[in-house]
């Protein structure tokens, strides 16, 4: 039953790894995707050698949701949505590290959510 849980292990807390990972002057790029009402960027982090191979971090603007219970609803949702769905690929070797950034300007239903998340991790997750 545990297979499904999340951790502290699986956030991505490192505000090292974080700077990295939006930083436009990194040594390896981030690569980004949009699947709306979500971003994706992520990177490789070859310097992390704890934790789960993927880690993650969820913002949602207070510029796009006002109200910060629009704001955990939406982060609840993104979480949820990963939740269930990081397992249906399975991570390449490499350390990897994801923010998921929320860009709609309204509340999306959890069902948006959870497409956006499968194709995310289809393109993130799968070797190509």
């Amino acid at each position: 039953m545990k297979r499904f849980g999340l951790g502290k292990t699986h956030k991505l807390c490192s505000k090292t790894a974080i700077d990295r990972l939006f930083s436009p002057h990194a040594l390896q790029p981030s690569s980004t995707a949009l699947a709306y009402p979500l971003r994706a960027v992520w990177g490789q982090n070859d310097d992390r050698v704890t934790g789960e191979p993927v880690q993650f971090l969820i913002s949602v603007p207070k510029k796009r949701l006002r109200h910060a219970v629009d704001r955990v609803t939406m982060r609840r949702r993104i979480r949820e949505a990963y939740r269930l769905n990081r397992h249906q690929n399975e991570p390449t070797s490499a350390p990897i590290d994801i923010a998921f950034v929320y860009i709609s300007d309204n509340l999306e239903p959890y069902s948006r959510v959870e497409k956006s998340m499968q194709k995310l991790l289809q393109k993130i997750l799968s070797p190509s």
